[in-house]
């Protein structure tokens, strides 16, 4: 059996599963950087991507620990209460651990210390997931529009968010309307709404607390992340 070689890893703003929007692409202001493992720090292996617009990711969920699957999972979309097969699913639940994600190829940066580095926008991925390949996104083989979604035809509604300036300043340049972005999509699982509930996600290296209420979010602190001593 054919073993699957980790090529490279992915640097994101999130350190933690809670919070990752739940496709790619639609938070497109996203930004993460593509590591090569030493091994594969060959920049000819990159000659020609830079024509393309997207790529695909195929990838690791790495956190998940499991010997055995289920053929049927909760999908978020549905409440967690539906039950629909694997398959018709994207559930890192899986025979396989593998995802597959589309991002936008922003440039490749050629020279660097970490050898030659794909900057992306709009990933799906914690930082250090495993990424096993990637492939060039091909428009007329890959997008189709006549494609049917099933349950998943029809995205959920954004909400509104309430964020106060002296918040704001604690996020590095930029990163405070993606953060934005990612908030509207509610990283809430969709069968909790406790309206008391304070929620946290760490977001650009630092903890993000909000409450959501209807359909208003507001963020009520952003803290440094207190790192661990041994």
């Amino acid at each position: 059996m054919t073993s699957l070689k980790v090529i490279a890893r992915i640097q994101s703003e999130f350190k933690e599963k809670f919070g990752i929007p739940r496709q790619s692409g639609i938070v497109d202001s996203l930004k993460a950087r593509i590591v090569f493992e030493p091994e594969y720090r060959d920049a000819s292996s990159l000659r020609g991507l830079e024509k393309f617009s997207h790529i695909w990711l195929i990838w690791g969920f790495s956190q998940i620990k499991r010997d055995t699957w289920s053929p049927t999972v909760r999908p978020p979309r549905l409440g967690g209460n539906a039950r629909m097969g694997v398959f018709a699913t994207r559930s890192p639940n899986r025979p396989n651990p593998i995802g597959l994600s589309s991002v936008r190829l922003e440039h490749i940066e050629a020279l660097t210390q970490e050898g030659p580095v794909l900057h992306v926008l709009g990933g799906d991925l914690m930082d250090g997931t495993p990424i096993y390949d990637i492939k060039p996104y091909v428009p007329y083989a890959d997008c189709r529009a006549d494609a049917a979604a099933g349950f998943a035809s029809e995205p959920g509604g954004k909400l509104k968010v309430q964020i106060d300036d002296k918040w704001l300043k604690f996020l590095p340049q930029g990163r405070g309307e993606t953060l934005i972005e990612v908030l509207a999509l509610d990283p809430r699982p969709s069968y909790q709404n406790d309206s008391e509930r304070v929620y946290g996600m760490v977001f650009a290296g630092l903890e993000v607390k909000f409450t959501i209420s209807g359909d208003v979010l507001t963020v009520t602190e952003i803290a440094v992340v207190n790192k661990k001593t041994d």
